[in-house]
């Protein structure tokens, strides 16, 4: 299909089909997730794939018995991780040092990686470290200082951070869909989910967070609720 033919197909669907689909193909459709843009490269998620039956049976107790969820043949739950930032701010350390010693001349290589280093170093830990709140307000003051000098983003709580983490997990749950719907295979994203019930059966620890769960599967005819509907494109269009 084309892109703008896979657009057209996806659709979230409530009603599978009995009919199984393919482990791996899902599992390429989440590999293809993790090329999902994601705020500095931070790829603060992961992605369980649910095919255990015992488990789905489970999660579905979990998203409150939709019929999404008890109809689908797998589920990928998407997680944020904004509690490993420290041990992924590192990763990207030595990966972008490995970038620059392999693409960035001799000369401008040291900068480079020094930059490399206050960034995810010193900003990334910054930015995401969480202390009830208090860590955030230390943030908006200094950011609010900065501001009257220069541009700067205002967005530094540490619930800002949290939907930032939570948008970047989404991109990827997107182009998991569109990547499920290339392959003629349906989805239905949930947010309707005990998120605790949720954590407790992923066996998840404290700081991580359910993003959203995704039931997956071949589509019933009667799974999509009739034609889409959207606002006329003029109610929502600004062009300036």
């Amino acid at each position: 299909m084309t892109f703008e033919e896979i657009i057209n197909y996806r659709r979230s669907v409530r009603h599978y089909k009995s009919q199984a689909i393919d482990t791996e193909k899902v599992k390429h459709c989440i590999e293809l997730a993790t090329l999902a843009p994601n705020s500095s490269n931070m790829q603060l998620w992961e992605f369980y794939h649910i095919t255990n039956p015992v488990i789905l049976k489970k999660i579905t107790v979990a998203c409150l018995n939709q019929q999404s969820a008890k109809t689908a043949q797998q589920m990928v739950v998407f997680v944020t991780r904004q509690d490993l930032y420290r041990k992924r701010a590192k990763e990207m350390t030595l990966l972008e040092t490995q970038n620059v010693l392999k693409n960035s001349p001799q000369l401008k290589q040291e900068k480079r990686i020094k930059s490399w280093k206050t960034y995810y170093g010193k900003i990334m830990p910054f930015l995401y470290f969480r202390l009830f709140g208090i860590f955030g307000i230390i943030r908006i003051i200094i950011v609010n200082i900065i501001g009257l000098f220069r541009p700067i983003v205002y967005q530094v709580s540490e619930n800002d951070m949290r939907v930032v983490v939570h948008k970047t997990c989404a991109l990827a749950a997107q182009t998991f869909m569109l990547a499920m719907a290339n392959e003629k295979y349906d989805t239905c994203p949930m947010e309707g989910f005990d998120s605790s019930k949720m954590k407790s059966i992923l066996k998840l620890p404290y700081g991580a967070e359910i993003n959203m769960v995704v039931s997956c599967g071949i589509r019933e005819e009667q799974g999509v609720w009739g034609a889409r509907m959207r606002l006329p494109f003029d109610k929502v269009y600004r062009k300036l």
